[in-house]
Parts: structure tokens; sequence; C-alpha cells
């Protein structure tokens, strides 16, 4: 005999949530194609389908967060919200608004410039693991390989587990992994 499981109370918020705020329209935007001399779609890809139907994926749950509206805005800066809508599975260390105002001054604004287009992709490529574990499997590992090609440590104190210095401070699930809220913004190391 099978057991139906009931979706908890979040789990139904969460998702009737992210179904409004997918029934917005994005912004069309357009960028020459000069090869062909047609203006193209800049947002163009599956990140842009809208679908009432399917589990949020990463990139919905984040559009949908207060607390995330700094880091969706560099996603959309960097042309990375493809990525987020991929099959995954995926692990996004998503820092908070909080996380970004407590870097330097002037420091977001910099980087959402278009002329820093590759240096914000490669520190939001830093937040990103391939995988779907959760907090508690996390505490297993020493170290993360990041999206960006380069590794992040995992630090285990008490109950709480960092990567990369940044404090694991709650986790949403998603269709295609899972998002780590976390309070810092992590930087990669300088080669």
């Amino acid at each position: 005999m099978k057991t139906i499981k009931r979706p908890n109370f979040l789990s139904v918020l969460l998702a009737g949530l992210l179904m409004l705020g997918c029934k917005a329209d994005p912004k069309q935007a357009t960028v020459p194609d000069t090869s062909s001399g047609i203006e193209i779609g800049k947002e163009e890809g599956q990140a842009f389908i809208q679908d009432d139907g399917s589990a949020p994926n990463i990139l919905n749950v984040a559009v949908s967060s207060p607390d995330h509206t700094t880091l969706v805005a560099a996603v959309q800066a960097a042309d990375l919200e493809n990525v987020l809508v991929n099959a995954g599975p995926l692990m996004v260390f998503a820092p908070t608004n909080a996380a970004f105002d407590a870097l330097p001054a002037g420091t977001v604004e910099d980087l959402l410039k278009p002329e820093n287009k590759d240096a914000l992709a490669n520190i939001l490529k830093f937040h990103v693991t391939p995988g779907n574990y959760d907090k508690e499997f996390l505490k297993k590992f020493k170290k993360l390989g990041q999206a960006n090609d380069q590794s992040v440590p995992v630090e285990v104190r008490g109950d709480d587990v960092y990567v990369g210095g940044a404090k694991i401070i709650g986790s949403v699930p998603a269709s295609n992994g899972i998002i780590h809220v976390v309070d810092k913004v992590m930087l990669p190391p300088q080669e």
C-alpha cells in the first residue's frame, strides 16, 4: 500500500508565491545582432519561458525572494539566468541583500557595470556547486568545486556550516537543486 505525503504548509505557500511572481512580464530588451542587422531579444532561453505548472527552479525561487533582489540583479547583469534554470542538480549559495550591503561602498554598483560583466560572472559562479546536498550532508565535505573552476572550503562550527566563510542561514529546495541562503558574499581567491 502506498502512502502519499502531503506537502507542508511552507512548500505550498512558497509555490503559491512563486506562481504569482512568475506571471509578471519580464522586461523586453533587445541586443543588435551586428552580423545580420536583425535585433534579437536579449532575454531568450529557457529562463524566460513562463510555466505556471512546474515546480519552481532556482531562478524562480530567487526572483520571488525579497531578500535576494541584489543577487537577482547581479545574475541578470551577468546574463546567467539560463544557467540557474538548467536541469542541474545545482547548489547555489545565495547571499542576502544584507550580505551585498556589507561589501565596501560602491562594490556592487561597480560590478554591475557592463565592462565588469566577466568579473561579476566569475564571482557568481563561485557561489554555484554541482550537486544537491542539504546542510547536514555538507558537513562531510572539506571543500567544494565551484562552477568557476575554483574550490571553496567547507567548515563546521558546532551545528553551523560555513562555505567560503559564509554561514548557511537557511535552505530552500528547488526543482533543479537547492538554494543555501548565506550571510556573506564569497569572493574567489585571486590566482
